[in-house]
């Protein structure tokens, strides 16, 4: 049985947020001998994404936290973003993580849209709300983006907190986190339309 590499990707703008302790729940229930990687984007921050499609000179990124969040990504078979629900969507430095992998579908030599391909995305959040509906925009964005990569969707962990710790109340997500990872995620797709399935940026003006 291959070993399964996990990175999670904390997006949340505060230290043990309500989607790290829930992530990290969830992640306990992993089989030993899971690697798990956790990077937190507040440590280790991207820069804004510069969009240089149609500029030739795409070079790897070397001894940055650029390139430390490419590898770490290229080497996960299951990737799990942690955001909390900010304004109904992923968290700034979140968005900027996914903003970057339109960059590395151009970087030479590592093929990054064919390496991810088969592998499977995650996503744990934390809400203020009792409605999870208004948690719809950042699944759509998790599932539309690995629909594009041609990934699996484990879909997303939804826990309810508002004050640190406060998920921990929240007994029915902590009663799911105990087995969300041991679903078999389906291969993702696009709710609609084959038009979703341009790339990220050519529905933009």
């Amino acid at each position: 049985m291959t070993t399964r590499d996990f990175l999670f990707v904390l997006g949340s703008s505060r230290p043990d947020g309500n989607s790290e302790i829930l992530a990290r729940r969830a992640a306990e229930q992993l089989p030993a001998g899971t690697r798990q990687r956790w990077i937190d984007l507040a440590a280790h921050p991207l820069p804004d994404f510069e969009d240089l499609r149609h500029d030739s000179d795409h070079t790897r990124p070397e001894g940055d936290d650029v390139a430390l969040l490419l590898d770490a990504t290229l080497a996960a078979t299951d990737i799990v973003i942690v955001s909390p629900l900010y304004w109904y969507a992923v968290s700034a430095s979140t968005k900027r993580y996914l903003d970057h992998w339109s960059g590395w579908l151009r970087t030479p030599g590592i093929d990054f849209k064919a390496t991810l391909a088969g592998r499977t995305l995650w996503g744990v959040t934390a809400l203020a709300h009792e409605e999870s509906e208004v948690a719809d925009p950042l699944i759509g964005t998790l599932n539309n983006s690995a629909a594009y990569m041609g990934m699996r969707f484990g879909g997303v962990l939804l826990g309810n907190g508002s004050k640190p710790g406060d998920v921990l109340k929240d007994e029915a997500a902590l009663v799911r986190a105990k087995t969300f990872f041991a679903r078999q995620a389906p291969l993702a797709a696009f709710p609609t339309a084959s038009v979703y399935a341009q790339a990220p940026f050519a529905l933009t003006p």
